[in-house]
């Protein structure tokens, strides 16, 4: 695997981290990594190491990883940072491959630049029946609708390192089903300095991470995705039953429609792999990215 260089660029007031690997050669895309809620941009490591020498980006959203906490309103605002970063940065020729929020961030962005993705590849995206959206019918998730008494709020948000992380998060959740050293990447890197006292707080506050959750249905991203013309390939994983109302982050929330919204929509069911497709398996991502930009 390649060196990784850590960068920092402001976007419209945010400072936003983000990684490199390798340099960007003639005739050859770049690959752009946007991860999911809660995550951030090392949780890529293993699938980048299946990448080879290819050019590869990825950032931390705002409130996630080494980038600033900053507040926002609504889901479109990670496309708007999304796009404003890739237009600072003078990017082009981009592979977009996105988890979860950071698949529906990447549609968004890609509607807005017309002629800087050559395809996007988006794992389990958080885009959901369209009706969900416009108010037809309500969001089965199992979640509280606003952010007091939200599960995600109350995370343990203090540890004395990352081996006391990975340790305590473990057992919990879906973070089982995750390979082992993806979840000691979360760990490493998901952590920062305790803002008071010792030891070390999450990256993604706890708060930000619920406010994230209970935002996700607050922008229809329909209209965006059909002005999306280049090829785009869903990797959706198990769903939830129609009648499934407990909360259980392992499964998808894909629309499983969704491909034939896009003007170039491609579909792969694997009902095998969690919601947590990138954590669980990142060779299979790395090959499934590489497969697609042959």
């Amino acid at each position: 695997m390649v060196e990784c260089q850590e960068h920092y660029l402001d976007v419209g007031g945010v400072t936003l981290c983000w990684f490199e690997w390798g340099q960007k050669r003639k005739g050859e895309d770049s690959i752009l990594l946007v991860h999911a809620t809660g995550f951030h941009a090392r949780c890529w490591d293993k699938t980048v190491a299946g990448l080879g020498d290819r050019h590869v980006i990825a950032i931390d959203q705002r409130g996630h990883g080494r980038s600033d906490n900053t507040p926002f309103d609504k889901w479109d605002q990670f496309g708007t940072d999304l796009a404003g970063f890739i237009t600072q940065l003078g990017l082009s020729n981009l592979v977009g491959v996105g988890h979860s929020m950071g698949g529906f961030a990447l549609a968004l962005a890609a509607s807005q630049l017309k002629d800087v993705f050559s395809q996007l590849v988006l794992f389990d995206p958080v885009v959901m029946d369209p009706a969900v959206y416009t108010g037809e019918v309500a969001r089965n998730t199992g979640m509280p609708i606003d952010s007091i008494g939200h599960p995600v709020a109350r995370r343990r948000n203090s540890f004395s390192g990352p081996d006391e992380m990975f340790d305590a998060l473990r057992p919990k959740g879906g973070y089982g089903i995750w390979q082992e050293a993806v979840m000691r990447d979360y760990c490493q890197y998901g952590l920062l300095p305790a803002e008071e006292g010792d030891g070390y707080q999450l990256a993604c506050p706890p708060e930000f991470e619920a406010s994230v959750y209970i935002g996700s249905s607050g922008t229809n991203i329909y209209e965006a995705i059909a002005e999306v013309k280049v090829p785009v390939f869903i990797v959706r994983a198990k769903g939830r039953k129609p009648d499934q109302v407990e909360m259980d982050f392992s499964l998808s929330p894909t629309w499983e429609h969704l491909a034939t919204r896009f003007p170039q929509g491609h579909d792969n069911y694997r009902p095998d792999l969690s919601h947590y497709i990138p954590m669980q398996d990142p060779e299979f991502a790395a090959r499934y990215i590489l497969t697609q930009n042959n």
